[in-house]
């Protein structure tokens, strides 16, 4: 007996330490695999080289793109349908306000001048009638030769073929309208940028289908550009601060223009501030929609940041850069100034606190989660 509960103790003894080994493997391998899938799943991040931008030198002007506009630009559309007989200014031409452009045969309009004068001509004749016979018929009340009844009915013609007059009168200043319209002039002072007609060719007016553009007229003795000026140097960007104007095609030469207005409010998108400079153009000398670098002087020195061209990315969106910002990656619109070739100034859109990402991967997207790594200048 004593025998058999000793087997029993041994044989329990064993079970429990076998099911220890067993739990303390099981343990084991959950942990390893807990730690795998952690390593793995650390592995997943990639790791990016981040830099700080540097502070550039002090400088008392800031470079920023700009296209040209004309101070004044319209497209001159035909307010009456018709068939060109003949156009009188072509592209490149100086034209005065009030200069002929172009003559359009409408003969449906002038039959309806015609018709309408007409009528207008019996109308008064009808209203000539009506004056006499109210004449008549008030002397005749007076004698009692005859009712008050048809006095009133004659009063009442009279009252009535007036506004058939007016409406007739009113008809004809209209169509005289519409055929004036047949003359096409220029509206202000400029030159034909295009002529989109030629002789024999179908105007429409918009009448049953899109209007045609004619000409289009630009007045380029005065031009403008607007600029988006960063948020950072926006308080100098005020109404009559001088901003030069250069031009590749113009080596070497600088024309004065000047702060006409701003927006007076800053994008929230871009981080900047809308601002017109306008250029007196007398000479003709710049052309509208050319592209020109804005130098706008500034009160006083200011330091911009400088980073890499590695650091730059090409989108749609514009010109980026990525900054990480608590282990998540921003893609961040920047401003660029003066290009030093290896390196470019960035005038908005970063600090010199921001980690910005050198040479970002192409896949690399907003919201990712990254592991930092000090570029090889930052350790």
């Amino acid at each position: 007996m004593k025998r058999s509960f000793k087997l029993t103790l041994i044989s329990l003894l064993v079970i429990v330490l076998a099911g220890f080994v067993v739990v303390r493997g099981i343990n084991s391998r959950i942990k390893a695999a807990g730690i795998v899938k952690q390593e793995t799943l650390d592995l997943a991040i990639p790791s990016v080289a981040v830099i700080h931008a540097k502070v550039g030198g002090m400088k008392d002007e800031i470079v920023l793109p700009g296209n040209m506009q004309a101070f004044t630009d319209a497209p001159i559309y035909a307010r009456t349908s018709g068939y060109l007989k003949k156009w009188y200014s072509d592209i490149g031409q100086h034209v005065k306000t009030g200069q002929l452009l172009a003559e359009i045969e409408s003969p449906e309009i002038d039959q309806q001048l015609q018709q309408s004068r007409a009528d207008l001509a019996t109308a008064e004749a009808n209203l000539k009638l009506s004056e006499t016979t109210a004449s008549r018929y008030q002397a005749l009340l007076k004698l009692e030769s005859i009712s008050r009844q048809e006095t009133d009915q004659a009063v009442s013609d009279l009252e009535a073929k007036k506004t058939i007059v007016t409406s007739s009168r009113a008809n004809v200043n209209r169509l005289e309208q519409m055929v004036s319209f047949e003359k096409v002039i220029a509206p202000f002072d400029g030159v034909i940028t295009a002529r989109n007609t030629d002789t024999g060719a179908l105007v429409n007016a918009g009448n049953g289908g899109a209007a045609q553009e004619l000409f289009h007229l630009a007045a380029t003795d005065r031009l403008r550009v607007f600029i988006s000026v960063p948020q950072s140097y926006s308080r100098s960007a005020t109404p009559g601060v001088i901003a030069d104007l250069t031009l590749t095609e113009f080596p070497g030469r600088r024309f004065a223009g000047k702060i006409a207005r701003t927006a007076q409010s800053i994008d929230a998108a871009t981080r900047t501030l809308l601002t017109e400079v306008d250029i007196d153009n007398i000479a003709g000398t710049l052309l509208p929609g050319a592209y020109v670098q804005v130098h706008l002087r500034l009160p006083s020195g200011f330091a911009a940041l400088v980073l890499p061209v590695t650091a730059l990315i090409f989108r749609s969106e514009g010109m980026q850069v990525a900054v990480v910002r608590d282990g998540k990656v921003e893609l961040v619109t920047v401003t660029l100034g003066r290009d030093f070739g290896t390196e470019v100034e960035v005038t908005s859109g970063i600090t010199a606190q921001d980690a910005v990402v050198v040479n970002p991967p192409d896949s690399l997207a907003a919201g990712a989660q990254v592991r930092l790594e000090p570029a090889q200048g930052e350790r």
